[in-house]
């Protein structure tokens, strides 16, 4: 009898490890069954730009030259655009500062009349908010020609004896819109050099003829100052430099 209630009382003590047991399994089966759900799943911008470099060719340094980038976003948070830094004060940026998921917007670069010259590169660093891409450089290109040109060179040189005839012939071009105007010469050799300015195409090309006058041998520099009509191009110069010796002995 004793034994009999002995078993009775342990029962209720036995059989909830067993029910506990057989749970965990339960819920472990069903567990591993489940598919796997990544838990604090944040959502990301991303930065996608088409192109990241434009080459202008060439141009003329009077006009602007400006260009739109493309920034996309693939993401599934806004991309912020933090910062737009050109390393060169030409440069001018404008730029939508966020764009929504799925959206596209743009960074434009304009290059200042007159701010650049002969070949160059510019560049543009972009900071973002997208982890994966945080920077891209922006890369504008080209060939700035100038809008009054002087050839074959801005410097005259002299040289020889001071008996031999010492001439030099430069053309002045305009690549401009409007028509170039010599205003005036102002020569700081006068008693040197002797200057002549012809219009061989009127507003668009003339031709400056710097003669030698002097009769000693000897050295001189100095500048002729062409003025024009030209707000950005006030005044060209030319070097003249001379290296005269005595006069060559007759045979």
């Amino acid at each position: 009898m004793m034994d009999g209630k002995k078993d009775k009382g342990w029962l209720p003590l036995l059989m909830p490890k067993t029910v506990i047991r057989s749970l965990c399994v339960a819920c472990l089966a069903l567990a591993l069954s489940l598919p796997v759900c990544p838990l604090n799943a944040q959502e990301r911008p991303r930065a996608v730009f088409p192109e990241t470099s434009r080459d202008f060719g060439e141009f003329i340094q009077d006009r602007e030259q400006r260009h739109d980038f493309v920034v996309r976003n693939p993401g599934t948070a806004p991309l912020k655009i933090l910062e737009v830094d050109p390393d060169c004060a030409c440069t001018v940026p404008s730029y939508d500062k966020e764009i929504p998921p799925g959206g596209e917007g743009r960074i434009t670069l304009a290059l200042q009349p007159y701010s650049v010259l002969k070949e160059f590169i510019k560049k543009t660093r972009i900071r973002t908010n997208d982890p994966d891409t945080p920077q891209v450089v922006l890369v504008l290109t080209g060939v700035s020609k100038p809008v009054l040109e002087i050839l074959p060179s801005h410097i005259v040189r002299f040289k020889g004896p001071v008996s031999q005839a010492h001439e030099a012939r430069v053309r002045v071009l305009s690549h401009g819109e409007k028509p170039l105007e010599i205003r005036e010469v102002r020569n700081s050799l006068p008693d040197r050099v002797q200057v002549a300015v012809t219009a061989t195409t009127p507003g668009r090309e003339f031709l400056v003829t710097v003669k030698n006058v002097a009769q000693d041998p000897g050295h001189y520099a100095g500048r002729i100052e062409l003025a024009t009509n030209y707000e950005n191009r006030p005044r060209l110069n030319l070097r003249v430099f001379a290296d005269l010796g005595p006069p060559a002995e007759k045979r």
